[in-house]
């Protein structure tokens, strides 16, 4: 493990940003790549408009388990052929790539296959729902090392934030020692509204003859709508705030600091505003004690958005802030002539696909590849673990265990 020395030096040099080269089927700037996209709800359909506005991409094929979704999908991309099974999607030879924006706990199968069919995979974050799953996708990536590009979606990994974060990093002494991150993710919703609620969803489609209900929940449990709509509520489905929001704002740092999986977890929180059937709490706090000797923590709360969403760097010589723009503040007690200062790079909405494409044609490593997002999707299971269990958890990095 990096000493914090090392650590800070890599950062210092520009290292802990730099892509590796990686051999993955190459394709020239005018080669159009064809997607299929699985899981065609909201975010596959944002998704969507995302690889259109990208060059020479577009979107040929999806495969969802809900007929009313696939309908919509194909008002937007009238040509593109529609599957209920995304095993079908996957036989088509053309498709170059493929976007899987289904929840969580249905990744790992369509993951491995894809790569298996020779697919390069654009998945959405997190890896995976539980820890069984994340090692072997990460076994079917290991199999497949080298011929396929691999995207996690933690689209901040390709914000120009994190150009500004590098610039604030050199020298090595303008922050400092590092010992804390701090981040916030407060959200607020209109009176009888809850956080995630989707009740207009929740129609006279949503029916057994409509959904491929056996595929979703793998439990054996009986038909529910309520859960298919609202899975983000749903241990089994997903992991509330934590892998919906925690997951961006740490893989952002995760790369921007080349940070390890934590020595320990404790999550804290509770329903304390919407007891509404959810599971996953609404208001919550959670501490990582990573490794390279410093606490990351995040709070994180659906009632109130005064505190917003925001980051801070703590050093001893200075504190680096992320909201909507970078900011630098000098620790005036070691660095008394230096000054504030605010970053300026700018990203467009679609830069961390067309990052993903740019991956594929230049034979490159993606700004957020899958040894990355398998620190964040570990990260985030030991925080839900430690809530759920109400105790602190830590990382066994012999037997890659949570115990």
């Amino acid at each position: 493990m990096d000493s914090r020395r090392h650590f800070l030096g890599k950062v210092a040099s520009g290292l802990a940003g730099t892509l590796a080269s990686v051999p993955a089927r190459a394709m020239g700037a005018n080669d159009r790549i064809r997607f299929g996209i699985i899981g065609a709800g909201d975010r596959g359909l944002e998704l969507l408009n995302q690889i259109r506005v990208c060059d020479n991409a577009e979107v040929v094929a999806f495969a969802d388990i809900y007929t009313k979704r696939i309908e919509k999908a194909a008002g937007f991309a009238p040509e593109a052929v529609t599957h209920s099974d995304y095993r079908r999607l996957l036989e088509d030879d053309s498709l170059d790539a493929v976007v899987i924006a289904t929840p969580p706990h249905l990744h790992a199968d369509p993951f491995r296959d894809a790569l298996d069919a020779g697919k390069h995979v654009y998945v959405e974050k997190t890896l995976a729902h539980t820890l069984d799953d994340v090692k072997q996708m990460r076994a079917a990536f290991a199999k497949h090392r080298g011929r396929q590009v691999v995207q996690v979606g933690h689209q901040a990994c390709s914000f120009g934030h994190m150009a500004d974060v590098a610039q604030f990093l050199t020298p090595a002494d303008r922050v400092g020692n590092i010992s804390a991150l701090v981040m916030r993710n407060y959200r607020n919703t209109p009176r009888h509204k809850p956080q995630w609620a989707r009740p207009a969803l929740l129609t006279a489609d949503v029916t057994p003859q409509n959904v491929a209900w056996n595929h979703f929940d793998r439990d054996g449990r009986a038909f529910d709508a309520n859960r298919l709509i609202h899975w983000r509520y749903f241990w089994e489905y997903a992991g509330g705030g934590v892998s919906e929001n925690m997951s961006q704002q740490l893989a952002f740092w995760y790369r921007a600091l080349g940070l390890q999986i934590p020595r320990s977890a404790t999550m804290s929180g509770g329903i304390y505003l919407w007891n509404d059937g959810r599971e996953t709490p609404d208001t919550m706090d959670v501490a990582l004690d990573q490794p390279e000797q410093m606490l990351v923590s995040w709070s994180s709360g659906f009632g109130n958005n005064q505190l917003g969403v925001a980051e801070d760097l703590l050093g001893s010589h200075g504190t680096i802030s992320r909201g909507n723009h970078v900011r630098y503040t000098p620790q005036k007690v070691n660095r008394p002539e230096d000054a504030d200062r605010m970053g300026r790079a700018s990203h467009p909405p679609q830069a961390h696909m067309q990052n993903f494409l740019d991956a594929i044609r230049d034979r490159r490593e993606p700004n957020c590849p899958f040894e990355l997002g398998w620190r964040v999707t570990v990260a985030c299971l030991m925080a839900v673990e430690s809530y759920r269990a109400g105790r602190t958890v830590r990382w066994n990095p012999e037997t890659e265990e949570i115990v």
